[in-house]
């Protein structure tokens, strides 16, 4: 295992100070427990609205803290969820008095952690809602999960809902659009390359030289098949078309393409799949309106990618347009 680390068990604390360095005009980071807060927080008379998850995937979640976008992040160790406490603690740093939507990956243990610190904000009177996401369309159940699992269409949920809550829409608002959001997304991604958890020291998987992984988890979990390495024109089509027979989506839908890196896969084959992507896409007759190309969901140092889809309306790409300013996003 060759990493930029110190002691495997300090890897999340750390790497927790050095963004709080690097960002303090962004966030405000605390340790016991661990969370990411906006630097202005509580906004006063805003949503907040709040996400989390295992550590691993950077810049989900705490890279999307800041205006326009997430009021909090709760990170847990590394692929691991974080504990219903450290899930109040962000919901008591960052409420701003108008309620609280938790917006949650759909892994047993992050569901049952983030429900269980809903209710326990329940009883202090606060009133907190929370939204599933489930964009993976490679499988119904596997590992970690009861159902599909929830991977890069959190980070398009998490924009358009805090852009929302930016503008001062009320709780009712926000979970509404949350839920469109969930309805008209789909992701399926790809392994090239195995990660290698810091604490395990080897990698999650065996994948020979020869192989991919089609439909993988973002915690390296089995996905629908091992195939021989394809081009890269068959290995888009391969994400693509089962993303467009599962919503599905149709000629004349506009649509918001993310194209994503697992976390080790550059920029250059990047754009080149985006690219061949935009091209299926056309020849289908779905027109992309907005795009976003970068690692935003990652799985450590896995070689591979994710494709998103989200079909777009009015209301939707107005809240995708709207400024944002965290560490990994900004316009």
């Amino acid at each position: 295992m060759k990493k930029i680390i110190n002691d495997p068990a300090d890897v999340v604390v750390e790497s927790l100070r050095g963004m709080a360095a690097a960002h303090p005009d962004l966030i405000a980071v605390s340790f016991d427990p661990a969370t990411i807060v906006r630097a202005d927080a509580p906004v006063t008379g805003r949503v907040a609205v709040i996400s989390g998850g295992g550590s691993g995937h950077e810049p989900l979640h705490g890279g999307f803290v800041g205006s326009g976008m997430l009021a909090a992040a709760v990170p847990g160790a590394v692929f691991t969820s974080p504990t219903p406490d450290a899930v109040q603690a962000a919901i008591g740093a960052a409420h701003g008095g108008a309620g609280v939507l938790l917006v949650v990956k759909n892994y047993t243990g992050d569901v049952l952690n983030f429900e269980t610190a809903a209710e326990l904000a329940g009883v202090d009177g606060l009133d907190v809602r929370t939204v599933v996401i489930d964009d993976d369309v490679a499988v119904k159940d596997s590992t970690h999960t009861a159902g599909r699992r929830g991977v890069g269409g959190t980070v398009l949920l998490e924009k358009i809902v805090g852009a929302a809550a930016e503008r001062g829409s009320d709780l009712d608002t926000c979970e509404r659009l949350a839920r469109r959001v969930v309805d008209q997304v789909r992701s399926m991604g790809l392994a090239l390359t195995a990660p290698t958890v810091p604490h395990v020291g080897e990698p999650s998987f065996a994948l020979p030289a020869d192989e991919m992984e089609l439909g993988i988890g973002i915690h390296a979990e089995p996905g629908r098949a091992r195939v021989p390495v394809a081009s890269a024109d068959e290995a888009v089509r391969a994400l693509l078309d089962p993303i467009l027979e599962d919503l599905p989506f149709a000629e004349g839908d506009d649509v918001l393409l993310f194209t994503n890196s697992m976390g080790a896969t550059p920029l250059m084959e990047l754009y080149l799949a985006h690219g061949i992507a935009e091209r299926l896409l056309a020849e289908r007759g779905i027109r992309v309106r907005r795009r976003l190309v970068g690692p935003y969901t990652t799985s450590l140092e896995m070689q591979g990618m994710s494709l998103t889809l989200l079909k777009l309306d009015d209301e939707l790409t107005e809240l995708w347009d709207e400024p944002v300013r965290t560490a990994a996003l900004c316009w």
